[in-house]
């Protein structure tokens, strides 16, 4: 009898530690530095590689907008090494499409060519609109005194039917420095950008490409047309003002983009709270149908991420729908 109990006893000890190590085993397994899981899902950290050489990518201690602190990447860029900037006007209304370079207007990509400013009267229904002289040659910004002044909301009555172009020159010594989340933080509500209302504080810029430079918040296009000027995005989508440097206005597949092997829409860029930036389109042609109000989901591969607007939106994405740096 006492050697039954005995038998008993140690059969207990053993079941009590192979339970024990088991659970110990789990907690060993659990701890992986490399995944971060949340209610969200998998976060997929911002990889600093993806950016190109030309751009500069430091580590620094941050703090982000939810009181966060943790550590961002200061990524700082001047001018893209992927691809040429311009051009933007063309100088004769004789001119091909290779002399200039795009309009964005209700949704559409138009080729600023000779004959789209030969014909603005016609496209906005306004005879005021006369961007040339008698022997067709386009009024174009000339120095970068014009470009500042034409860019200006309140541009004066000389500037009236000029194509407006700042070109590299104007900003050879201009930089620009960003802090993005090492580590995206999702949050359960969204944020707004800045100017998109009068009370919202949030981020004006919507993101960063591989190249350094910005997506940007829609171009004032009201106040472009306003002052009968035009100032043209390059075949990239973008364009330059002395205070920005180059910057996006629309993603149209010229700057470096990471294809994905499973037929997802390429990766462009990072947004300002670290969450990954992709094209519009998926390989078939189609826009992902669950967009939120952010024009971001989710997915195991990528976790939480954007896709951006069509071209000729004028627009990139909403809003964030993570932390980001004030």
């Amino acid at each position: 009898m006492h050697e039954i109990r005995s038998i008993i006893t140690l059969l207990t000890i053993s079941v009590f530690l192979l339970i024990f190590n088991s659970c110990d085993n789990d907690d060993e397994v659990n701890i992986d530095d490399s995944t971060n899981d949340t209610e969200f899902g998998t976060i997929i950290d911002l990889d600093p590689d993806l950016f190109l050489n030309s751009t500069t990518v430091t580590v620094v201690d941050c703090t982000l907008s939810d009181g966060t602190t943790t550590t961002c990447y200061e990524i700082v860029a001047s001018t893209p090494s992927d691809h040429e900037m311009g051009p933007w006007c063309p100088n004769n209304i004789s001119d091909g499409e290779e002399s200039g370079g795009i309009w964005l207007e209700n949704g559409e990509v138009y080729n600023i060519d000779g004959a789209f400013i030969e014909n603005l009267a016609s496209f906005y229904n306004d005879d005021t609109w006369l961007m040339y002289d008698d022997d067709g040659n386009i009024y174009v910004t000339e120095t970068e005194e014009d470009c500042i002044n034409a860019a200006n909301p309140n541009v004066g009555e000389e500037y009236k039917n000029f194509c407006v172009e700042c070109i590299p020159d104007y900003i050879s010594e201009l930089t620009r420095t960003w802090l993005i989340p090492t580590s995206p933080k999702k949050l359960s509500t969204s944020t707004s950008f800045a100017g998109v209302s009068p009370m919202v504080s949030g981020p004006s810029i919507r993101g960063i490409a591989f190249n350094g430079v910005e997506f940007s918040a829609s171009a004032p296009v009201d106040d472009i047309l306003g002052a009968y000027t035009i100032a043209p995005f390059d075949d990239a989508g973008g364009h330059i003002n002395v205070h920005q440097g180059y910057h996006y206005h629309a993603a149209t597949g010229v700057s470096t983009k990471i294809t994905q092997s499973d037929g997802h829409a390429a990766m462009i860029g990072y947004a300002m709270d670290g969450h990954g930036i992709y094209e519009q389109l998926n390989e078939d042609g189609i826009e992902p149908e669950d967009l939120d109000e952010c024009r971001g989901h989710y997915d195991d591969i990528r976790g939480y991420h954007y896709h951006v607007d069509a071209p000729g939106s004028n627009n990139f994405i909403d809003c964030l729908y993570g932390a980001y740096v004030n």
